[in-house]
């Protein structure tokens, strides 16, 4: 027989303890421990029971919960503990089965029921703890955005990104204490916001609402692969746009997983493998300094600013990395590089070589003939000015291997 959960996350709002359900609020009225930040604490006065609050880092409290198990122990959260909040941390930690979740409704709901969003129309991120350019993928004409933020220096920085994407004209809602006596609403516009800073009229605490407007010259990219290669800074070594989508359509991205971009250059394929799932992440090995800084300059740009840049050359390179979900080798291609990024390669991964000359070409053949796979040669033309009259200009032609683990 399973033991009962000792560990309850109760999602509190700004009615406090009136707003809970009376199985909720009798579990928080009966802990020993009480765990939350400053303001959920004061959001539950007359709960006679110890209190813990919150350190900095977040990370180091899971050891002092852990720590309180055989006892009655609250985590007080904001919201919905499951939705961008403390649930999936502790989960990490402690066995799901010792841990029973009380939802509130999510800043989320609130703000969509306020102004009157649909959330299955909508784009729900936090940039709380997490750089406000992770934002920049979800700009798009006509989207709706609700952010989690940081505190009230957020809106101003979401207010200059847009305006530096061609969004000035986005209206951008900032929404506290929703649900309580003290709820407010600051309305404004982008362009506006970026340059007269917000921050001395919001709240620390609140949720920031983006309405998109695109502006003429705005930056429209798809998140899915296949960027202009303009999107990109670059010294002409780079996967170019066609290729490129074809490389992402067999890396197959997807939610947390983890990429290895071997020469990553500038970064294209490594910022677009992070720009097509949300969560996943990346880490471009580039032994050539200049490029390096490109690719930073790139993922900082293009939304992806999570993107890890190593300095070396592949396979030394590779020891010591966490393992990959999937591998790129776009540069520096040999047999010990691949032998090396295929030992790494987890269980179910896919790797991906591109080779343009014929000593990298025969390499694949062989590599092929070894392990199976898909081969296949790419050859992109473009149109182009000959003369007064086009011509098709053509790309040099890229053999392609591809494989599953």
């Amino acid at each position: 027989m399973t033991a009962a959960p000792w560990l309850h996350v109760v999602g509190i709002g700004e009615d406090g303890m009136d707003g809970l359900s009376s199985a909720a609020r009798a579990l928080v009225e009966a802990a020993e421990v009480i765990v939350g930040g400053d303001r959920h604490h004061s959001l539950s006065p007359n709960v006679t029971a110890e209190r813990l609050s919150w350190p900095s880092p977040f990370d180091a409290m899971i050891d002092v919960i852990r720590a309180q198990r055989g006892r009655r122990v609250v985590i007080l959260v904001t919201g919905d503990p499951l939705w961008y909040s403390v649930g999936a941390l502790l989960q990490r930690a402690i066995p799901a089965d010792e841990i029973a979740y009380h939802p509130q409704l999510s800043a989320f709901q609130w703000a969509a029921a306020r102004l009157g969003w649909s959330l299955a129309d909508l784009e729900t991120l936090t940039v709380h703890g997490r750089p406000p350019e992770q934002a920049v993928p979800f700009f798009a004409p006509g989207a709706q955005l609700l952010l989690l933020t940081k505190d009230r220096t957020t809106p101003g920085a979401v207010a200059r990104l847009l305006r530096d994407n061609g969004y000035g004209a986005s209206r951008m809602h900032v929404l506290g204490a929703l649900g309580g006596d003290d709820e407010t609403i600051l309305q404004g516009v982008a362009g506006q916001w970026a340059a007269e800073d917000p921050a001395d009229h919001a709240p620390d605490f609140h949720l920031l609402a983006v309405e998109c407007a695109a502006e003429d010259g705005a930056t429209v990219l798809a998140r899915g692969p296949g960027l202009p290669d303009d999107a990109f800074r670059h010294d002409g070594k780079m996967t170019k746009q066609e290729i490129r989508a074809v490389t992402l359509a067999k890396l197959w991205p997807r939610r947390k997983a983890l990429l290895w971009d071997v020469g990553a250059g500038c970064g294209s394929v490594a910022i677009e493998w992070m720009r097509a799932a949300r969560d996943a992440e990346a880490i471009g090995i580039e032994p050539n300094a200049d490029r390096r800084a490109m690719a930073a300059e790139n993922a900082l740009a293009l939304g992806a600013p999570r993107l890890k840049l190593v300095e070396g050359t592949a396979p030394s390179a590779l020891h010591g990395l966490p393992a990959p979900d999937a591998v790129f080798i776009g540069g520096g291609l040999s047999e010990p590089v691949f032998e090396a990024a295929w030992a790494a390669l987890k269980p179910l991964g896919r790797l991906v070589a591109n080779a343009v000359t014929l000593e990298s070409e025969a390499l694949l053949i062989e590599l092929h003939a070894r392990y199976g796979g898909d081969l296949v040669k790419l050859a992109v033309s473009r149109a182009d000015a000959v003369g007064p009259y086009r011509g098709w200009r053509p790309l040099m032609p890229v053999t392609q291997w591809s494989l599953a683990k």
